[in-house]
């Protein structure tokens, strides 16, 4: 299926260049500026939110919007919502009654850095701060921020990260362990890849069967990324710029498979993410490109 308007003409590498500059330009804009040396909550935002990163989240809905024939300054202010939210989750996750990491982006984690209490305030802060520039984005309609601010506190709350969390550091389904580690990565990797492109799909307008195809691609990203970071556990903090062996006392797709299995499952998903968008006529636009870059 085709939209109704032409992708966007972006060269793959230098559309990824530019977005993640745009993005990167515009969190800091957009976050707020500490006071004083004494605040530490703004200065925590800033330094957990603009460390070094990939921006995915944020590209998937910006080269979404590329592909739908959409200009992407357009969604900047919502892809720097799912950023936000996405460091919001990294410094809750990374505290001691948590995951308990100490390295994050190659820096130590947000609660080593600044306390507990700040890590735990500023990741609330942080929340509210995506909320509300999506609320307030200028080149959306009232019906689209809403509707934008909908999709994202869906995306976090107790159907969302939050539940993956849970089940990550809880378990569940214990019966049938790979079905589980499933429907944790799904929810706690996954909602802000499915965010992306539900944000996509509401501002180019997509009929129904363009949205699904966006949400199977979505979902098939996020399982194929997940798989990629549980490979990755077994490299060195050097290699990563995080904690690594974090998994090891937990069941995983390469626990429970073996290495040539979960590499034969992320050829699988890469497959049926690339499948998605050839249905709806995306094949040989930017997000088909990003997905051959992430994954070969």
């Amino acid at each position: 299926m085709q939209t109704q308007n032409s992708p966007l003409p972006l060269s793959q590498c230098d559309s990824l260049l530019r977005l993640r500059r745009q993005v990167d330009d515009r969190l800091a804009m957009r976050l707020p500026l500490p006071e004083s040396e004494r605040d530490k909550i703004s200065l925590a935002l800033r330094e957990g939110t603009l460390a070094p990163g990939k921006r995915l989240r944020p590209l998937l809905l910006l080269l979404a919007l590329a592909d739908l024939g959409i200009d992407p300054d357009t969604g900047l202010d919502p892809a720097c919502a799912l950023e936000m939210i996405h460091a919001a989750s990294l410094f809750l996750d990374d505290m001691p009654c948590m995951d308990n990491a100490s390295l994050r982006r190659g820096q130590p984690t947000i609660h080593l850095r600044f306390g507990e209490d700040v890590a735990v305030l500023a990741s609330v802060a942080l929340l509210s701060h995506a909320y509300g520039i999506t609320a307030t984005a200028p080149r959306l309609t009232p019906r689209q921020r809403n509707d934008a601010v909908a999709i994202l506190a869906r995306s976090v709350g107790a159907q969302g990260l939050v539940r993956g969390q849970f089940r990550d550091l809880h378990g569940a389904d214990e019966a049938h362990p790979l079905d589980a580690v499933i429907a944790t990565n799904q929810l706690k990797t996954g909602s802000l890849f499915t965010a992306a492109l539900e944000l996509a799909a509401l501002l180019a307008g997509a009929e129904r069967a363009l949205s699904s195809h966006l949400q199977g691609f979505a979902n098939e990203l996020g399982m194929a990324f997940q798989l990629l970071d549980d490979i990755a556990d077994g490299l060195t903090p050097e290699q990563t710029g995080k904690d690594c062996q974090q998994d090891r006392a937990k069941p995983t797709v390469v626990s429970l498979l073996g290495q040539q299995e979960a590499h034969q499952q992320l050829a699988m998903h890469r497959e049926a993410a690339l499948s998605h968008l050839q249905t709806a006529g995306l094949g040989d636009g930017e997000l088909a490109g990003l997905l051959r870059q992430l994954f070969g």
